[in-house]
């Protein structure tokens, strides 16, 4: 299931993808989250500009 990490160059997703739901959970926080604040944001900026 679980096998060295052999890359040439270590990349740090590459690290992260050594761990269950690792590059995932990495993913969603730094992306995924942010949109719902993003969406939020320009929802109440159109409502007031209306």
């Amino acid at each position: 299931m679980f096998e060295p990490f052999t890359d040439l160059v270590p990349s740090f997703f590459g690290t992260l993808n050594q761990y269950p739901l690792g590059l995932t959970l990495f993913l969603h926080t730094v992306i995924v989250l942010p949109m719902f604040w993003i969406y939020k944001q320009e929802k109440e900026r159109l409502e007031n500009e209306a």
